[in-house]
């Protein structure tokens, strides 16, 4: 005879609502957390984060977090260009919280590359940029 347990966790678990967003207020040029976001401001935030972050230079921080860009120094921008916007779009994507990142446009000048584009997250779009020099 084999048990059978009935207990009522599996009906709790399967309904289960996403994580809260709440987060503490980063101020970057003050170098302070002050008062707290939510949603998009929260997610605005985690994205600015994500793409400050080199990836595997860190071992507080997971290898899915954070932006591969420093191995693009010296590289022809025929390469680079693409590979910015491969390497944002896979690191953004790993959060998911972010549906798609699309619409990229870049201003390259001499060694730099201004990239902007746009972040459609389950909150509502955001555009978002990134310096990268090469």
């Amino acid at each position: 005879m084999i048990p059978q347990v009935n207990d009522g966790l599996v009906a709790d678990f399967e309904e289960a609502t996403p994580p809260p967003t709440k987060n503490y207020k980063i101020y970057i040029n003050k170098n302070r957390c002050l008062g707290f976001v939510n949603e998009i401001e929260a997610l605005k935030q985690a994205i600015f984060l994500m793409l400050s972050i080199e990836r595997y230079d860190h071992i507080i921080y997971s290898w899915n977090f954070g932006v591969e860009l420093k191995d693009l120094f010296g590289r022809p921008t025929a390469y680079v260009l693409p590979e910015i916007k491969r390497r944002i779009t896979e690191c953004l994507t790993q959060d998911d919280r972010i549906n798609a990142v699309d619409n990229f446009v870049f201003d390259v000048q001499k060694r730099k590359v201004h990239v902007t584009f746009n972040v459609y997250t389950i909150y509502g779009d955001i555009e978002a940029e990134k310096v990268v020099e090469f």
